[in-house]
């Protein structure tokens, strides 16, 4: 019998991962290893780029672009437990290097590999399944990034779906954005503020004690809304409640790196 060969992944964490939510990051690994990947997250990684690059930034961004294809490109697959900053190395990186046909050849070869997590677990891995158990109801913020530039939407909802104890109710308001946006978010305060707040009344109605999400970005701003509000709803990433690792943190917006 042929033995098939384990695909080596590496995991781009994050910084937002890294710095607010190891949590997260452990259960990205732990879901990838249970379904058979080698996992490596390379510690030369930095941050994706994005912040320069919407910004305006570019030559700061392909700097720091240049610096993870060289890091990752020797692996069968980069996955990234962020819709955002897995959107800007598919999207935006090939694009950065318009007027660099070398690096620009480099970065759509590392852009055909990088995936989601939840979408490289359901469509390249065929995973349909997660054989966990959450015992609450609740609700699921689709990120701007994630959502729009990456078709992130039935991915999540597909591994939830299977989670013994676990009901999810839809925001009526899906499609809307949290407020956060990155630097919008402190470019536009009373904007952003209205929007997170519009967004946590959506989560309210639900009824749900429990919100997911793929985005960190999304999850703090929301959490900390949330927070200020005096909610008792739970925040959690995705794969922490699909790896059974909820338990192993306090929920987003509590505890030492709280908003």
């Amino acid at each position: 019998m042929k033995v098939r060969p384990q695909r080596v992944v590496g995991l781009l964490v994050t910084c937002l991962i890294d710095l607010f939510r190891p949590n997260a990051g452990f259960a990205a690994v732990k879901l990838l290893e249970q379904a058979g990947c080698d996992v490596v997250v390379p510690r030369a990684q930095t941050c994706c780029g994005q912040p320069a690059y919407n910004s305006g930034d570019a030559r700061s961004a392909q700097a720091i672009a240049r610096q993870v294809i060289t890091t990752f490109e020797a692996f069968d697959d980069i996955v990234i437990p962020s819709g955002s900053c897995a959107g800007m190395v598919k999207i935006h990186y090939p694009r950065l290097f318009a007027q660099d046909a070398q690096w620009q050849q480099r970065a759509l070869a590392l852009a055909e590999r990088t995936h989601e997590l939840t979408r490289f677990l359901t469509e390249v891995l065929g995973i349909s399944e997660s054989g966990a158990t959450y015992r609450g109801t609740a609700t699921y913020h689709d990120s701007c990034s994630g959502l729009r530039e990456l078709g992130i939407h039935a991915q999540p909802r597909q591994l939830l779906a299977s989670v013994t104890g676990l009901h999810l109710k839809e925001l009526r308001d899906w499609e809307s954005c949290c407020g956060f946006g990155g630097a919008f978010c402190v470019k536009y305060p009373e904007l952003s503020v209205r929007m997170v707040s519009d967004k946590v009344a959506s989560i309210q109605k639900t009824g749900a004690d429990t919100l997911l999400g793929g985005d960190l970005g999304c999850l703090l701003n929301i959490a900390g809304r949330l927070k200020r509000q005096g909610s008792g709803i739970k925040v959690y990433h995705v794969a922490e409640i699909l790896a059974e690792m909820a338990g192993h943190a306090p929920p987003i917006g509590e505890g030492p790196n709280s908003q």
